[in-house]
């Protein structure tokens, strides 16, 4: 059971445990914008409605923004949507990833081992590392610290999602395209 989080500015920030939340309306970080109609938390003297949406009183602090997520969105944009052993651009639905040290050699899935490749360089190099294949990557892989395009909110309303978020994440788009 998930919580919706807005900033000060009523701007959609991410999801967090009704647990979370709770910590949070009890110390006075947030307030209560919208509650679920069929939930409660329950202890041996009292019943809590459970908040379906909270909102910060006041500027999101640096503690609440996220370390960048190891995922196959941020590995795209870390390596710029090219293939890192032969440069060729690859669309984002259409790539993969290749572990620089195969896992079958015990290389791991993290963001130092892993690059965007075309299907045909990493079929060439198969369970080899680059070095074996006879390629060279073009930038060594690394944790980045800024990401392009990582920043922005990314939350779109979906089915299963409960229906009070709708009206707040449909408004993603108004926070972040670009004023023309």
């Amino acid at each position: 059971m998930d919580v919706l989080v807005l900033s000060n500015t009523w701007q959609p920030l991410r999801r967090v445990s009704w647990q979370t939340a709770f910590g949070w309306l009890f110390t006075g970080r947030v307030e209560v914008i919208e509650h679920y109609t069929d939930r409660r938390v329950r202890s041996a003297h009292r019943t809590w409605r459970v908040p379906s949406i909270v909102r910060f009183f006041r500027a999101v602090g640096r503690k609440l923004r996220q370390v960048i997520k190891f995922n196959r969105r941020n590995v795209y944009l870390r390596d710029g949507g090219r293939c890192q052993y032969c440069q060729r651009a690859v669309a984002s639905d259409d790539f993969t990833y290749d572990h620089i040290v195969p896992r079958s050699r015990g290389g791991g899935t993290r963001w130092e081992n892993i690059v965007v490749s075309c299907l045909p360089c990493n079929q060439y190099k198969g369970s080899r590392t680059p070095a074996e294949a006879g390629m060279r990557l073009i930038v060594e892989p690394v944790r980045p610290r800024k990401l392009p395009g990582a920043g922005k909110a990314r939350m779109a309303w979906s089915e299963g999602m409960p229906l009070s978020w709708r009206d707040y994440l449909g408004s993603v788009t108004y926070w972040t395209e670009s004023l023309s």
